[in-house]
């Protein structure tokens, strides 16, 4: 086990809101709790102004679903819950069935690091309904906090260019898992190393520090701290400058460097964390060279994201090591991703697919009927647009409209389908790639897609058709019209 046995130990099915084991508990009820359904995991708006996103999380969400149990102890308390008339939320029986209740179903999914667009599913879950949305919350948990920040530490290291970014977010992060969940995602989506310890062990993420203000403030000269630090480790040593005066700092940081050359050691690099980046960087960078350390980096901190790393790129600033914290691990300016997970078909006592789909005011919160599948066509390897289609529908244009253009496509052309199995019966189909592999390909695809703003994300046009004729049926369902009855049979 990954990230959940490592930190909790299991699985832990009651990672979830209340409300999706009430449903469980009425599908149950009911009879309806094998009931075959098809769920889609996506988001509706891409963050960051992006365009596209980098899917992360997948092998959480794989261990989790795989490996999902209730244990006694999460029995013993669910048999304590009441309802409002006091008496027990759940009955003793259905307790009994959730004890040996196991995932049995299917998931297809987007490799982690992959680029996606707004509504396309990351996730495709088929299975018996009861456990497919027994899924939700967990599921959502594990895709969208990852996700948002391998797109944020993306756009990063993107902008840092051929620097390495340095993931310094543990503190600022949202809880034990939400650092480790974000170093995580931040070395997929670019970071060269984290400074979380922890993440380090469990993913075999480089880690990377230098030292606090409070070790200078621990001593009555600074010159003593970086001495201190020095002696006991001379060949890791990058000063923080800037806890009094950055310039005086960086003129005992070259003293200190001096003092460790002289005992056959060099002096690694200096810290700036607070003032004009810019300028002080290019005085460190004069004072540096004209001392004798020209090999000596300059690394940055201080609230930084990929808006001023790009602008510190541009005014020249010599800092070639990004320490990226606060704005990365909580993915400022965005809370949150705009993920969701949604009901799309139901399979019908004649075993034909009965579609579903949420209708809204809202635009954007409509959703889509269906089996979905994304298939990127390629040329040459590279690809050049994206179909978004319906797999259970009985026929599918192969054509969708960007603007006032109609694209028309060769479904035998080449081409990726972006959804594959990743859980059958159940089990997960195999083992998970090593996540050097994962970040690589991340670097690719936000490479290739944050130079194509105008990349056509396209919906296949009998998906559309199917969806007007969804929707007017269920604005209508009084009096439908006989043609359009929300069925399709596979």
């Amino acid at each position: 086990m990954s990230l959940l046995g490592q930190l909790y130990g299991r699985a832990p099915a009651l990672l979830t809101d209340l409300y999706q084991l009430t449903m469980a508990y009425a599908h149950w009820h009911n009879g309806s709790s094998e009931r075959e359904a098809v769920f889609h995991l996506f988001f509706r708006e891409a963050p960051f102004d992006n365009g596209f996103a980098i899917a992360c999380g997948l092998e959480t969400a794989v261990e989790y679903v795989t490996q999902m149990s209730f244990s006694e102890a999460d029995i013993a308390y669910l048999a304590t819950l009441e309802d409002n008339a006091g008496g027990a939320l759940f009955d003793p029986a259905f307790l009994d069935y959730l004890r040996n209740l196991r995932f049995t179903g299917d998931i297809d999914a987007v490799p982690e690091g992959t680029a996606v667009f707004a509504h396309q599913p990351m996730l495709r879950v088929r299975a018996p309904i009861l456990q497919a949305q027994l899924l939700e919350s967990a599921l959502l948990n594990m895709m969208n906090f990852p996700t948002l920040v391998a797109t944020k530490a993306a756009r990063i290291a993107h902008a840092a260019g051929d620097d390495p970014v340095l993931d310094f977010g543990l503190r600022k992060a949202q809880g034990i898992d939400g650092g480790v969940s974000a170093a995580r995602a931040a070395y997929i989506g670019g970071c060269a190393g984290t400074s979380n310890v922890l993440a380090g062990q469990l993913f075999g993420i480089p880690v990377s520090g230098t030292h606090a203000h409070g070790w200078v403030m621990a001593f009555d000269d600074e010159i003593d701290a970086f001495d201190a630090y020095a002696a006991a480790l001379p060949e890791n040593c990058v000063f923080l400058v800037d806890t009094y005066n950055t310039i005086d700092g960086i003129k005992n940081a070259i003293r200190a460097g001096l003092k460790l050359r002289e005992s056959g050691h060099e002096m690694a690099g200096i810290r700036l964390d607070s003032g004009d980046l810019a300028e002080l960087s290019k005085t460190a960078r004069r004072m540096l060279d004209a001392a004798g350390f020209e090999n000596v980096r300059i690394a940055a901190s201080s609230s930084l994201d990929e808006n001023v790393v790009a602008e510190l790129k541009r005014e020249g600033a010599p800092i070639v090591l990004w320490g990226v914290g606060t704005r990365l691990t909580t993915a400022q300016p965005d809370a949150a991703l705009d993920g969701v997970y949604k009901l799309a078909a139901i399979r019908s006592d004649r075993g034909t697919w009965s579609y579903r789909m949420k209708l809204s005011d809202t635009p954007g919160k409509l959703t889509r009927p269906g089996v979905h599948q994304v298939r990127r066509f390629t040329d040459e390897g590279a690809p050049f647009a994206d179909l978004l289609f319906d797999e259970a529908a009985p026929k599918t244009a192969w054509a969708g409209t960007s603007g006032e253009s109609c694209h028309q496509f060769d479904p035998q052309a080449p081409h990726i389908d972006l959804l594959t199995g990743v859980v059958r019966n159940g089990q997960r189909t195999g083992s998970a790639p090593a996540l050097a592999d994962v970040r690589a390909h991340a670097a690719e695809q936000f490479a290739y897609f944050a130079e194509r703003s105008d990349y056509p994300a396209l919906i296949d046009r009998y998906l559309e058709e199917s969806t007007d004729a969804l929707r007017d049926w269920l604005a209508h369902r009084d009096n439908p019209p006989a043609s359009r009855s929300g069925k399709i049979a596979e």
